[in-house]
């Protein structure tokens, strides 16, 4: 069933996207080889909790962490571990909370370093085919329009290999609601988007083939061939006329900006 969600109900909802988007912008500051993903799992915990809000993933289904941190090949569900992340990663940080009854849920891909040419196009076209869906969630469009833009930019236009097993979803008091919002499909497909619809969409795009498979953890989902993936999510309110995006990512890219920006400074001192 669809829930569509008052005016008041898209408020609350932004606030918790937007605590999402202060996280990951938390987070980017502290992003570097040699900090490991579990650290930034604790890190994560610490900052949902110091705004009086809970982590949504955290015993979702039984996962166990705070945060999904998926590296390289891992598509989506990666868990928090040990290892230091290397210069060349790539990295999707993907964080959920919970906060005045309602779920904000996005994703974030962070380049590690010096990453070479063809992550960073995939990561340029990947964060390029979430605002082109994003055009298409209007009201009177139906949800297959968002999936036809993903795959035109991704598939069609690049080559890339778009996941068909992973699907972004309806967000709302549950953190999975109606409708399935795949990455892929045909124009003028599936359900009717009306006004106070609220999506979260997520394009996950993988360098190479679009097979993945998931791992004995029964979470940890990779590509097939081992090549790199970048996942990208937004949440967005259904309109006339043009979507709301709920959720900010300018505070992340300012955050990644300055991070760069004090990597350069120290290399060149």
């Amino acid at each position: 069933m669809i829930h569509l969600k008052s005016k008041e109900e898209i408020e609350l909802m932004r606030i918790s996207a937007r605590l999402v988007s202060q996280t990951l912008a938390e987070i980017a500051t502290m992003l570097k080889p040699g900090i490991t993903t579990l650290q930034l799992d604790q890190k994560i915990a610490e900052i949902i909790h110091s705004y009086d809000a809970t982590p949504s993933f955290l015993g979702f289904h039984g996962y166990p962490f705070n945060s999904c941190t998926s590296v390289n090949d891992v598509v989506v569900h990666g868990f928090p571990n040990k290892t230091e992340l290397k210069d060349g990663d790539i990295i999707s940080v993907d964080i959920g909370v919970y906060k005045n009854g309602f779920h904000g849920d996005h994703a974030y891909t962070f380049a590690i370093g010096d990453v070479r040419d063809e992550l960073m196009q995939l990561i340029r076209v990947t964060k390029e085919s979430l605002y082109k869906g994003i055009e298409k969630a209007v009201a009177g469009n139906r949800v297959g329009d968002i999936g036809f833009a993903i795959q035109e930019h991704t598939e069609k236009k690049y080559g890339y290999g778009v996941v068909r097993e992973l699907v972004g979803h309806g967000l709302g008091k549950k953190m999975h609601e109606d409708p399935q919002v795949p990455n892929y499909g045909k124009r003028g497909s599936g359900a009717v988007m009306k006004e106070g619809l609220v999506l979260a969409i997520e394009p996950m795009i993988n360098l190479g083939v679009k097979d993945v498979y998931t791992e004995e953890d029964g979470w940890t989902i990779r590509t097939k061939d081992h090549k790199c993936s970048v996942h990208f999510e937004h949440d967005v309110a259904v309109m006339k006329g043009k979507a709301d995006i709920l959720s900010d990512y300018s505070i992340i890219e300012a955050a990644e900006n300055a991070n760069g920006e004090l990597k350069k400074e120290a290399a060149a001192v």
